[in-house]
């Protein structure tokens, strides 16, 4: 699991689930409106143990609407790619498995109530496109052999997905 010391004492103590590529599917289909908790890499992201502690207090903050589950280390990437948030430590909103919104690193208690209550009113959507903050890529343009016209190239793989597979933070 590989979470820190604090992380997994809030999810013993709360009774949080685990969530992984195994169970994930189940446990959305049963649970409503879901607050997942996708931690990232306690060592080096200091938000990881402010996001354990605020998990429970948004959970009791909603009366009880919000299911909350913590992603399995090994299974992060997975939902990153899935739910399209850009950093580490994040929260996604789901209702009956469909993606209401997300959250990423530490905000002000305020910040989160207005956000929240703004995701919770929505209708389960797409997730956005992933947004890399100053980094723009132009697509290169070729010009077709025969008629002239301009072709973008399909990229074997998006930029996202080589980050991801890099391991870059924050994406």
């Amino acid at each position: 699991m590989d979470f820190s010391p604090l992380t997994t004492s809030i999810i013993e103590r709360e009774q949080i689930a685990i969530l992984n590529e195994d169970n994930m599917a189940d446990f959305l289909a049963e649970n409503g409106d879901v607050i997942l908790m996708i931690c990232g890499d306690h060592e080096r992201l200091m938000e990881v143990n402010d996001a354990a502690v605020i998990l429970p207090e948004l959970v009791k903050a909603s009366n009880g609407l919000l299911t909350p589950a913590v992603v399995e280390r090994g299974f992060e990437r997975d939902v990153q790619r899935r739910y399209r948030f850009s950093s580490f430590p994040s929260f996604v909103f789901l209702r009956d498995g469909g993606y209401l919104g997300s959250l990423s690193r530490v905000l002000d208690w305020s910040d989160y109530i207005t956000e929240i209550n703004a995701i919770l009113a929505k209708e389960p959507s797409e997730p956005p496109a992933f947004k890399i903050r100053g980094f723009e890529t132009p697509a290169k343009i070729e010009t077709g052999a025969t008629n002239g016209t301009a072709v973008a190239p399909k990229p074997e793989k998006s930029m996202t997905d080589r980050l991801i597979e890099e391991g870059a933070d924050n994406v």
